[in-house]
């Protein structure tokens, strides 16, 4: 025997071949862990908003409104509160997993709509809810909006739904119990 450690001929075409093996082998492993994937949705968190809105009405210098309830398979998804400018938001989504989100702020009926609505929105006539006169928009994409000014802050009601959502919406609107 020698003492020479074995050698083996080194060329292109070799190389190519073991690139090739290796690429195979990688494409293999990626169909197979394509194939034996499992999509896991991510599940949209409920969060509790009573809370949020009680402290919110504590800051506020306007009348905050949050819903007494939820109807029937509503949930809220999201809740915020920003004091200065004072700003308060609830999202929800229906039990048709349509969004629903109640604004309150300073800010004109108008700015409202262009920032939550659309800046094309359409002014679409009003309707009486929960003893207050709603102006109702709409946007091309599908949007409705009903928002009041009641006394120094301005509500805005807004989502994908029909009118009628909405104003049974606002029926459950009321200042947060302490």
């Amino acid at each position: 025997m020698s003492g020479q450690a074995g050698r083996y001929q080194r060329s292109a075409a070799g190389m190519v071949g073991a690139m090739l093996i290796l690429l195979a082998v990688i494409a293999a492993f990626v169909v197979f862990r394509e194939l034996n994937r499992n999509d896991v949705t991510t599940p949209v968190r409920t969060v509790e908003y009573r809370q949020t809105a009680v402290y919110a009405a504590e800051q506020v210098d306007f009348e905050l409104l949050a819903p007494s309830r939820l109807p029937e398979g509503w949930r809220a998804t999201s809740v915020s509160f920003t004091p200065e400018p004072s700003r308060w938001h609830i999202g929800q989504l229906t039990a048709d997993d349509e969004y629903v989100g109640l604004e309150q702020s300073r800010a004109s009926s108008r700015d409202m709509v262009e920032t939550y609505v659309d800046e094309n929105a359409v002014r679409r006539g009003a309707v009486q809810a929960a003893g207050t006169t709603w102006a109702t928009w709409t946007d091309e994409g599908g949007d409705t909006a009903l928002v009041a000014e009641t006394g120094d802050a301005t509500t805005l009601v807004v989502g994908p739904v029909d009118r009628d959502v909405l104003v049974d919406y606002v029926e459950l609107l009321a200042p947060p119990a302490r």
